[in-house]
C-alpha cells in the first residue's frame, strides 16, 4: 500500500454556515449513523450469504445511511447497483475521491467536486506527461472522471514516477499491487468524506468507515469509527493505527462490516427462526397495550415459542396511521422480540375484513355460498402478503427457518421462495381445510396453489385436513404433518383449584357456550335449538339456562355484523316467548371476560355445548375438560363432529351434528339427562384423552419438523 498526496494534499476548506449544504439537496441533514464503505473486497467481498445478511441488516435499520467510497467510475457503479444484494447508497464517493454523486439520481454534486478537483490538469495532460514511463498501462475502457488510472507493477513505482506526478501538481494512490491512480491534489476518499460530512452536517463520530485496500487509507484517522475487514491488503492494517480502526474482525468483506456494525450497536442481529402471523400477541389501543386473556389459542401458543434461549423473532402486523407516532410500537413489556409491519386501517380493511373474512374464510369453512370476492380487496391481500414476505426476509438469517401461520399469509411462501430460496418455510393451518372442489371455487385458487407450492412443510390438526390440502395443492406439494394443538393444562388446573367453591348462583341445569361471534360457530342455530327444546320439554321452563358468552368480533367484518343482528333478535324473541317471572332461558354475554371469569363459567356449567359448523380444533372444549377434571366435576361435553377436537375426544364427548336442528335438540337433551355415574365416566375418559401435551412441546415439534425438510433449493442465498 502506498499513497502520494504530497504537500498539496490538503483538507477541503470548511464550509460556512450559510453554504454548509452547498451543492447537496436538502432534506436529509444529520442522519443517525453513516456507513462509508469501499466496494471491491469490502462491501462486495465475502460470500453471497454474508452480503445478504449485511443488506438485510441495513434494510432493517434505515436510520443507517449508506455511502459508497470506491475507485470505480459511475458507469461501473451502475452495474453494481443492479446486484440485489447491494444496499442502495444515499451518496457515492467515486473515482478514488475525485467524484461525489447523489445516490438518489446518480447526478454529480458539482460544488463539492470542484473543490476536490482544484488544479486538476486533465487526463490528457497527465497521460502525455507520463508517457515515457513504459511500465504504466492506461486502463482503457474504464470510466474515469477527474482522475487518470493505470496498471503498474510495484517494482515500477519509482521515485522518478512520483516526482513526475508531483510536477503536475497532482497526488497519487497505489493499491492491490496493481492500480496506480493519478488524482487532483486534493482528491482522495478521506477528503471527499470530510467535504460531504461538512456539507451534510454529519459528526464524524457518527460515521463508520470500512475498507480493505491502499486507496481506503485516507478515510481512517478522520475521527470516524473504522473497520478493516479480514481480507484486507497486508499493508493496510500495519499502516492504520488501532485507534483509527479498532474493528479488525477476521471476517472477510460484508461479514466484517456487519460485525463492526453489530459491535457498535447500530444494527441488530438477524434470526435463525422467524415466526410470521398477521397479528401480534398484544393490541395497541388509546389506553395502551392489551394482551389476550386466555392462556390458549394461537397468540398465547406462539408466546411459548420464545421461552428459553431460542433466537427468534415474531413478525406481525399492526394497524397504525401514517400520521401517528410509531414510537409506542417498541414500548411494550412483553419481553418478546416483535417486528411490527405497520399497516393503515385502509390496508387492514381490504386485506383482513374483506379478502380474508369475506373471500377466504367462507371457503375454509366449506360455506362457498357465503363467498364475496372483490378484486380490489384481493389486490390489498396480495400487497400485504408481499410486504409481509419482504418484512420476514430482511430478518431471516441465511438458511433460516420461517414458520408461518394460517391462511392470512397464503401468498408469503411464494414470494419468499422467489427472493430467499435458502430458507426453510413451513405453514401451520389452525383452520380447517376444505375439499378440493370447494377450494377451487376461489377465483385466485391457482395463484394460491402456486404460492403454497413454495412451502417445504405444511401442518394441520387432523389427517382429514391434511389430505384435503394435498388434494388441492397437487403441483410440488410440500411435506405435511399432523400435530393437534393442546392446551396449557397445568395453568388451567392450577387456576381452577383456586376459584371460589360457591360458583353456582342459580338452581337448575346450566348449558354453556364460550365462543367468538362468528356464523361458523352456529350461535343462531343454538338459540333456535333452545326454543325447540323448551317446546318439546316444557318442564325445563323456569330451570334451564343457556349461557352464551360471545364477545363481539373486530369491527368492520360485514358478515359477522349481520350474524350479530340476527342472533340478538332471536335471543330477544326466545326470551320474550319463554320468560317466567325473573327467569329467562338465554343469558347473553356479548363481551370479553378475563380468563378467571371464563374458568368460573366452565366450573358452573353442567353441559359445555360446542356446535361449530367447521372448526380447526376448538380449544375451549379442552379448557372445559381440564377445569372440570381439576376439581372433580362431572360436566358433559357436547361437541360438534366437525371440529378438529372431535378426533381426539370422541370417546368421551357426545358428538352432535350442527347442520341438523333435530340432532342439536336431541343430543343436548340427552346430555342434560345423563346419570351422574355416566357423567363422571365420560369426564374421566375425556381427561385421559386430553393428555398433557402442552403448546410449548407442540411448537418445538413443529419447528423440528420444518427444519428437517429438504435442503434449501440453492446454497447461495442470492435474492432473485
Amino acid at each position: 500500500m502506498a499513497t502520494g498526496e504530497g504537500s498539496k494534499s490538503v483538507e477541503p476548506e470548511a464550509s460556512s454556515p450559510g453554504n454548509r449544504c452547498c451543492g447537496v439537496a436538502a432534506g436529509d441533514v444529520g442522519p443517525g449513523k453513516i456507513l462509508v464503505t469501499d466496494l471491491d473486497g469490502t462491501l462486495l467481498g465475502g460470500t453471497d450469504a454474508d452480503r445478504l445478511r449485511l443488506r438485510n441488516a441495513l434494510t432493517r435499520h434505515p436510520e443507517v445511511t449508506v455511502v459508497f467510497a470506491t475507485g470505480r467510475g459511475i458507469d461501473s457503479i451502475r452495474e453494481v447497483l443492479r446486484d440485489p444484494l447491494v444496499p442502495q447508497p444515499r451518496w457515492i464517493i467515486a473515482d478514488v475521491g475525485a467524484s461525489i454523486i447523489d445516490g438518489s439520481d446518480l447526478t454529480p454534486v458539482t460544488a463539492l467536486e470542484s473543490r476536490l478537483r482544484a488544479g486538476w490538469p486533465g487526463a490528457d495532460r497527465v497521460r502525455t506527461a507520463l508517457q515515457h514511463f513504459p511500465a504504466l498501462a492506461y486502463q482503457e475502457g474504464v470510466s474515469q472522471d477527474g482522475r487518470c488510472s493505470f496498471h503498474l507493477p510495484r517494482t515500477a513505482l519509482t521515485p522518478e514516477l512520483i516526482d513526475a506526478v508531483a510536477g503536475l501538481g497532482c497526488s497519487w494512490q497505489y493499491s492491490a499491487n496493481t492500480y496506480f491512480d493519478v488524482l487532483p491534489a486534493h482528491a482522495n476518499k478521506g477528503n471527499a468524506l470530510v467535504a460531504l460530512a461538512e456539507a451534510r452536517g454529519w459528526s464524524l463520530d457518527s460515521v463508520l468507515v470500512a475498507g480493505d485496500s491502499g486507496n481506503d487509507r485516507s478515510m481512517f484517522g478522520r475521527g470516524a469509527h473504522g473497520v478493516i475487514v479480514g481480507n484486507a491488503e497486508r499493508d493496510l492494517p500495519a499502516a492504520v493505527p488501532v485507534a483509527e480502526a479498532a474493528h479488525r474482525p477476521d471476517l472477510s468483506g460484508a461479514a466484517g462490516i456487519l460485525s463492526a456494525l453489530q459491535d457498535l450497536g447500530w444494527v441488530g442481529s438477524d434470526y435463525p427462526l422467524v415466526v410470521g402471523y398477521h397479528r401480534a400477541p398484544i393490541t395497541w389501543t388509546p389506553d395502551g397495550w392489551h394482551t389476550p386473556s386466555s392462556p390458549n389459542g394461537i397468540l398465547p401458543t406462539l408466546n411459548s415459542v420464545f421461552t428459553g434461549d431460542l433466537r427468534a423473532v415474531w413478525a406481525a402486523g399492526v394497524v397504525i396511521e401514517p400520521d401517528e407516532s410509531a414510537a409506542h410500537l417498541d414500548d411494550h413489556d412483553t419481553g418478546l422480540p416483535l417486528a411490527f409491519l405497520p399497516l393503515t386501517s385502509a390496508e387492514w380493511s381490504g386485506y383482513f375484513h374483506r379478502a380474508c373474512k369475506e373471500a377466504l374464510w367462507p371457503i375454509l369453512m366449506s360455506q362457498p355460498h357465503r363467498l364475496r370476492f372483490d378484486p380490489a380487496a384481493w389486490a390489498a391481500y396480495r400487497a400485504v402478503n408481499i410486504r409481509f414476505a419482504d418484512h420476514i426476509s430482511v430478518r431471516a438469517a441465511p438458511g433460516a427457518t420461517v414458520w408461518l401461520h394460517d391462511y392470512n399469509l397464503w401468498l408469503v411462501p411464494g414470494r419468499l421462495r422467489e427472493t430467499r430460496p435458502d430458507l426453510r418455510i413451513g405453514l401451520f393451518h389452525h383452520t380447517p381445510f376444505p375439499e378440493p372442489d370447494v377450494f377451487a371455487a376461489l377465483p385466485p385458487a391457482a395463484e394460491i396453489r402456486a404460492a403454497l407450492s413454495g412451502l417445504d412443510w405444511a401442518g394441520f390438526h387432523t389427517e382429514v385436513f391434511a389430505e384435503r390440502f394435498l388434494g388441492s395443492v397437487t403441483d410440488q406439494p410440500p411435506r405435511v404433518g399432523v400435530h393437534p394443538l393442546g392446551i396449557d393444562r397445568a395453568a388451567i388446573e392450577e387456576l381452577a383449584r383456586t376459584r371460589p367453591l360457591d360458583r353456582r348462583t342459580t338452581v337448575g341445569p346450566v348449558v354453556l357456550s364460550v365462543e367468538r361471534l362468528d356464523y361458523i360457530k352456529a350461535p343462531v342455530q343454538k338459540v333456535d335449538a333452545i326454543a325447540e327444546l323448551l317446546l318439546r320439554h316444557p318442564e325445563l321452563r323456569g330451570t334451564l339456562r343457556f349461557r352464551l358468552v360471545c364477545p363481539p368480533p373486530e369491527p368492520g367484518i360485514t358478515a359477522y355484523e349481520a350474524t350479530r343482528q340476527v342472533l340478538e333478535r332471536r335471543i330477544d324473541e326466545v326470551n320474550r316467548a319463554w320468560s317466567f317471572g325473573e327467569w329467562q332461558p338465554i343469558e347473553y354475554c356479548p363481551r370479553f371476560l378475563t380468563f378467571p371469569e371464563v374458568i368460573d363459567h366452565y366450573l358452573a356449567a353442567d353441559v359445555f355445548w360446542v356446535t361449530s359448523l367447521q372448526d380447526g380444533m376448538n380449544l375451549t372444549a379442552k379448557e372445559f375438560i381440564a377445569a372440570q377434571a381439576a376439581v372433580g366435576g362431572d360436566g358433559v361435553l357436547v361437541l360438534s363432529r366437525h371440529t378438529g377436537a372431535a378426533e381426539q375426544l370422541s370417546s368421551g364427548a357426545l358428538l352432535t351434528e350442527p347442520n341438523s336442528p333435530t340432532d342439536l335438540v336431541e343430543m343436548l337433551h340427552r346430555a342434560l339427562n345423563l346419570a351422574p355415574t355416566q357423567r363422571r365416566e365420560r369426564l374421566a375418559c375425556l381427561s385421559a384423552s386430553l393428555g398433557q401435551h402442552n403448546p410449548a412441546e407442540w411448537a418445538a415439534e413443529i419447528i423440528t419438523a420444518i427444519q428437517g425438510t429438504r435442503q434449501p433449493r440453492t446454497s447461495t442465498g442470492r435474492a432473485a
